[in-house]
């Protein structure tokens, strides 16, 4: 059964490093919408079998993990989404390349979809919400009322990861961001459960050649073309 919550919700899909997150936060603060970062979740997954040595792609034994995992997502007084594994916040814990690999191989597993699943589509329910990923107008709420697929060229998404990992790690290299994002973005287009594409419904927002302040002016009239038409 499709909710009106389901139906006010936004997807927002799209590959690693086309800046889906970035301008997702900055327009949920815009129009006072909760943003949930599914991505997130993924990484919580992928940090939790890290932690206890398990191989990312074992996936019998990351699959014997799921039901140890005590995963929480709220948000601060500000409304920024904070994760927490075992009552832990992990926020910032699982943004490290290393926990980006696992995220990228457990979410490639039905079993982790199947688990996450409940908790992305409950928060759709309960809030008025933005949410990004990989699968999301696909799978997650394939009845969103508004899909986008942000994308951009593969060489301006590996800079902009690139500049956003140096802010934390002096020492990060742009060739190896570039390997790094060129794997995961094999093993997101080509995994079997919930491969990354775009929707048949959704629109298509390329940011190749826009800056951070365009792109989100595009997605603004977007969203707000959305919202006038709930309204009439």
């Amino acid at each position: 059964m499709v909710t009106k919550m389901e139906q006010k919700s936004i997807a927002l899909d799209g590959p690693a490093g086309a800046g889906k997150s970035t301008l997702a936060k900055m327009v949920a603060q815009h129009f006072g919408l909760i943003y949930v970062d599914t991505g997130a979740l993924y990484r919580c997954v992928g940090l939790y079998a890290l932690r206890n040595d398990v191989h990312a792609q074992d996936e019998a034994a990351v699959t014997r993990l799921l039901p140890e995992i005590n995963l929480e997502m709220k948000y601060d007084d500000a409304g920024v989404q904070r994760m927490f594994l075992g009552g832990q916040d992990v926020t910032d814990a699982i943004r490290t390349p290393e926990v980006s690999q696992y995220a990228s191989d457990v979410s490639a597993m039905p079993a982790v979809r199947a688990f996450l699943l409940s908790m992305q589509r409950e928060m759709a329910v309960k809030y008025d919400a933005i949410m990004d990923g990989r699968d999301i107008g696909t799978v997650v709420l394939p009845d969103a009322g508004l899909k986008i697929f942000i994308t951009a060229e593969p060489k301006k998404r590996a800079y902009r990861r690139y500049l956003e990992l140096l802010a934390k790690d002096p020492n990060t290299q742009l060739e190896d961001v570039a390997r790094e994002m060129s794997l995961r973005d094999k093993n997101d287009s080509e995994r079997a459960a919930a491969p990354l594409k775009a929707a048949g419904d959704a629109i298509l927002l390329d940011t190749s050649n826009l800056n951070l302040e365009e792109s989100f002016v595009a997605l603004c009239q977007m969203i707000s073309e959305f919202r006038s038409k709930q309204v009439t």
